[in-house]
């Protein structure tokens, strides 16, 4: 009798135990925003320093009040240039309300790429299969197509440009910033030659020397995609998708990160190789997540603001 008891006592800790972090990874977690903040020196030498805003996955529902009222208050960050790289819908209803929350940096220059969730709304689905290999589309469900054309005017209207398999170049507090990009690598969207040969020609039409620092930007941060960019000459690689793993083990690495990319690179700044060559790769753990799988734990929401400066000599 004793035995059972406290069998039942341990069986109602661990259940109590289990209830506390479900409530935490789904109530508190997802709303401790947080800015994180990384240098990078790949400027040219003379070049003023650029503050970049790098914002991914916002998976905006229209009601999530807490999250817009964080998004707005970004403006303090007084970014010289933004970067989003894409999944910033949640739901077929959020564009407006978006639109909207970004006003706040309109005329701030920026580079946009999509994600699958800024072309198609979210899918039920079951939070365990991520745990079993990147996610895939159910075939069974019909698929809600999203104002892809409204969400690239909205991005338009801000002075943000597109590079969907594509490079395009702004010019920041005196320096020229080319940026490239792809369209989703997770949905098989990207198109790397189109990329390259935009970028050949923007190379071209500006001359080398005239471009400052080149950013390569994707939604999900496939090492084909990475090894790519590095051949292509980025001075930097910014990604998204991955949410940091969204369930992290205390002290370690993600457990899954919904693509290709080692686990230990799945969130943060580091350093990505190839071929001999490399450049600095900045994944986000991003600012929301699905509504149908609207939890996180060790990986708690973020912009990141990236610092521009000038390139260390000798």
């Amino acid at each position: 009798m004793a035995a059972s008891r406290a069998l039942g006592a341990v069986v109602g800790g661990l259940l109590a135990a289990g209830a506390a972090v479900a409530a935490y990874a789904t109530a508190v977690e997802p709303r401790a925003f947080r800015i994180r903040t990384e240098t990078l020196p790949i400027l040219p030498e003379a070049a003023r320093p650029i503050t970049v805003l790098h914002l991914a996955d916002i998976h905006l529902a229209p009601w999530q009040d807490a999250k817009l009222d964080w998004l707005q208050g970004l403006a303090t960050v007084e970014p010289d240039l933004i970067v989003n790289t894409g999944d910033s819908l949640g739901h077929a209803a959020a564009l407006p309300v978006l639109a909207d929350a970004l006003q706040v940096f309109r005329g701030v220059p920026g580079f946009f790429v999509h994600g699958s969730n800024d072309v198609h709304g979210p899918q039920l689905k079951n939070p365990l299969r991520y745990f079993i290999g990147p996610s895939q589309q159910r075939r069974d469900a019909p698929l809600e197509r999203l104002d892809v054309a409204g969400l690239e005017r909205a991005y338009a209207e801000l002075g943000w440009l597109d590079l969907n398999n594509t490079a395009r170049a702004v010019e920041v507090r005196g320096t020229t910033i080319a940026g490239f990009g792809v369209s989703d690598a997770h949905r098989d969207w990207d198109r790397l030659d189109e990329t390259e040969a935009a970028l050949s020609r923007m190379r071209k039409a500006l001359g080398a020397d005239a471009i400052g620092a080149t950013l390569g930007m994707t939604h999900a941060p496939y090492r084909r995609i990475l090894d790519a960019f590095v051949d292509l000459g980025a001075d930097a690689i910014l990604a998204g998708h991955t949410h940091g793993g969204q369930v992290r083990v205390p002290g370690g690495h993600a457990i899954v990160t919904n693509c290709d990319i080692p686990r230990e690179q799945a969130s943060g700044l580091s350093t990505w190789r190839h071929d001999g060559r490399e450049a600095p790769l900045n994944v986000s753990q991003g600012i929301g997540a699905s509504i149908y799988a609207p939890f996180r734990l060790g990986t708690p929401p973020e912009a990141v603001v990236v610092s521009l400066v000038p390139r260390r000599i000798g």
